[in-house]
């Protein structure tokens, strides 16, 4: 076997779905061809307009290193400036960490994750879009390269047309549109509309992996609806969902194989968190709406409820429990971005998956109504619910 065979045979690594991140964030929008000022300005204007919706990060460099600051006599009294590696300070306003050391590229996409959507000056990063200005005073001749994706094209004050060499280098120019560097209205229409293009879609999850211990029997088996629990709870997502799948254990994977679109828990051990966990590393692209198989009186009208009320720029929408204290974390669209604070939480110690709801920026809603929130985990609880069922 020769050594080429070998790397391909000997898989090192186990291959798992990786989210689709820029530079910094899962929506980013680099903007060239005009001086930082400009490019700030900008950036501003659209932050402005849109802050009230979205979480917007601003990337940018400070054409002065704080040691030559620091040189010049400006902010000595730092703990960065004596030697320290971090410098956290509460603003009041809002709360700042200096950091000495720089980020790599992983503790730098983590860094934004909570971001909607982030803006880049690109005279000193890179992002995997970018709004390009034509500009005099910063012609883009030179930095073709950094063309990858353009998905709108501004002119300067002036400027009437976009250069022949631009409008060679882009195959797909009829299609990119020109607005005016002025025109910030429609500038940052276009911005918003691009965020929203990139809304993750919605898969569904039925969590159906407990163990049942309370029941003695598979709860997800049990026949509310003229069906096994299972596959009714699958019917409500698919009619809402893109996808939807069954959370299962190793022992359901063989009753459900042929049956249903399944996902066998890969996090064991950690009740329903594994199987929401499982699903956001099947496809870290995507959000989910998880539903635990155990509430029987579910209507597929609070369920496009909830769908209707998704806010994709916080963590999670969810209920408020039957209590209307606590997020109710089994009937829950997660977003992508939950996933690295759910591991977050893990690696603190914490499975339980309403302790990261109630720590973390979401969307609560009150349910229409909260009976349907009645878990049944035992025998005489099945027997209330089919006696309710039948009466309704």
């Amino acid at each position: 076997m020769t050594s080429n065979e070998n790397k391909k045979a000997h898989q090192k690594h186990a291959k798992i779905e990786r989210p689709n991140l820029g530079y910094f964030g899962r929506t980013e929008l680099a903007i060239l061809g005009t001086p930082c000022g400009t490019i700030k300005k900008l950036a501003y204007a659209i932050t402005e307009q849109l802050s009230q919706r979205l979480k917007i990060a601003y990337v940018d460099a400070d054409h002065k290193s704080a040691d030559a600051e620091a040189q010049n006599g400006a902010d000595v009294n730092t703990a960065l400036a004596h030697g320290a590696a971090i410098e956290y300070t509460d603003k009041i306003t809002f709360q700042r960490y200096d950091y000495r050391s720089g980020f790599n590229e992983f503790e730098q996409k983590a860094l934004f994750q909570k971001a909607d959507l982030v803006l880049v000056n690109c005279n000193h990063f890179l992002a995997n879009a970018q709004i390009i200005v034509i500009d005099p005073a910063k012609p883009l001749e030179k930095k073709l390269d950094k063309l990858t994706n353009v998905q709108l094209i501004l002119l300067q004050e002036g400027v009437t047309e976009v250069p022949a060499y631009l409008k060679a280098h882009f195959p797909n120019m009829e299609s990119i549109p020109v607005l005016s560097l002025s025109d910030s209205g429609n500038i940052t229409a276009f911005v918003e509309s691009y965020y929203k293009k990139n809304i993750p879609p919605l898969n569904g999850l039925v969590l159906a992996g407990g163990k049942s211990t309370r029941m003695h029997q598979d709860k997800g088996l049990l026949n509310y609806h003229g069906q096994d629990q299972r596959t009714h709870v699958h019917g409500l997502l698919s009619a809402i969902c893109e996808k939807a799948f069954v959370s299962c254990n190793a022992t359901q994977k063989e009753e459900l194989e042929g049956k249903l679109p399944y996902l066998e828990d890969k996090f064991l051990d950690l009740g329903p968190k594994g199987g929401i966990l499982t699903a956001l590393q099947s496809n870290p692209n995507a959000a989910w709406l998880a539903v635990a198989c155990d509430l029987p009186l579910l209507s597929s009208e609070t369920l496009a409820y909830l769908v209707q009320h998704r806010d994709p720029s916080k963590m999670a929408t969810a209920f408020y429990d039957s209590d209307g204290k606590f997020p109710e974390p089994l009937l829950t669209i997660w977003e992508p971005r939950s996933y690295a604070t759910l591991l977050q939480f893990l690696s603190l110690g914490y499975s339980c998956p309403r302790k990261a709801l109630i720590n973390s920026d979401i969307q609560l809603l009150s349910i229409p109504d909260t009976d349907e929130l009645r878990n049944v985990n035992d025998p005489e609880a099945y027997e209330q619910a089919i006696k309710e069922l039948k009466n309704m």
